[in-house]
């Protein structure tokens, strides 16, 4: 399990182990071995390894240490001259105190071991947190990328289906493909407009659109012409790089002609004619 892999490389269970965890610290680390054996594993192992390591450093009996003992033991009593001679017993002489100076350098060793051990510890902790870090990074970056790539994929598929759109509509007689050509103000301006007469469908056509790009003030305004008067069929821009191929503008019923002004965002109740930009009749 990544978790519980992530939780042993992170070397908090040796400063576990060496008693270095607060309360709250000591349950979580609990907590962890009860729900993944591996990690209980990982803290037997570690204890293992800590007393190996203390008994293989401590410090044996110097040669003859032994022999200079049981002389001390087996050592007469010395008296006070005139003092009245005791009576002897059978026995040794057990002193009343034991030389611990034995036990005290071997504590000494382990305990410098504990802490050499405690310094590789935190050293390795504090690589495997700049580790952690940084597959956190790259685990984000991958998940960015695929975003990223699946964006894309999305784009292309959408992109692919309005173009077999447009061939559909192409190739379909009861649409009507109407050209709107440039006027005075612009006169490299041209679009297609298919309008569905039946259905009353209209569609602006972007990849077949030379018009300037709009800034985010204004917005074009496509209009047909019914018996001589103007009807808005909804705002539109004008892109570099345009989000649809196909944009559906409003229905109309009839209509002679389409003709494209430049309004203020969101547009206007009646077109402004010294901003017409296109106009284009449907072919009778």
């Amino acid at each position: 399990m990544e978790e519980s892999k992530a939780y042993i490389e992170s070397g908090i269970l040796e400063l576990y182990v060496l008693g270095q965890l607060n309360a709250h610290e000591q349950r979580e680390v609990e907590e962890m071995a009860n729900r993944f054996p591996d990690i209980k594993e990982e803290i037997n192992a570690i204890e293992v390894a800590m007393e190996q390591y203390a008994v293989s450093h401590a410090i044996q009996p110097t040669t003859g240490l032994e022999k200079q003992i049981f002389e001390k033991i087996t050592a007469p009593v010395e008296r006070p001259s005139g003092a009245a001679a005791e009576p002897t017993t059978s026995g040794k002489v057990v002193p009343l105190y034991e030389d611990k100076s034995s036990t005290i350098k071997t504590l000494k060793f382990a305990l410098v071991a504990c802490i050499a051990l405690l310094v590789v510890s935190a050293v390795a902790l504090y690589s495997a947190h700049d580790q952690l870090n940084t597959a956190n990074a790259q685990i984000a970056s991958l998940s960015t990328d695929r975003e990223k790539f699946a964006a894309t994929v999305s784009y292309i598929k959408s992109e692919n289906k309005e173009l077999q759109e447009i061939a559909a509509i192409a190739s379909d007689p009861t649409w009507s493909s109407v050209k709107l050509a440039g006027t005075k103000i612009s006169p490299q301006a041209n679009m297609l407009v298919y309008w569905h007469k039946k259905g009353q469908h209209v569609v602006v056509d972007n990849t077949k659109m030379e018009l300037p790009e709009n800034d985010n003030t204004h917005q074009y305004q496509l209009w047909a012409i019914v018996n001589g008067k103007p009807v808005d069929l909804g705002v539109f821009d004008a892109q570099a790089q345009p989000k649809k191929l196909l944009i559906s503008m409003k229905e109309v019923s009839n209509a002679q002609a389409f003709a494209v002004t430049l309004e203020k965002r969101g547009g206007s109740i009646a077109p402004t004619m010294e901003k017409m930009v296109a106009v284009g009749a449907v072919s009778i």
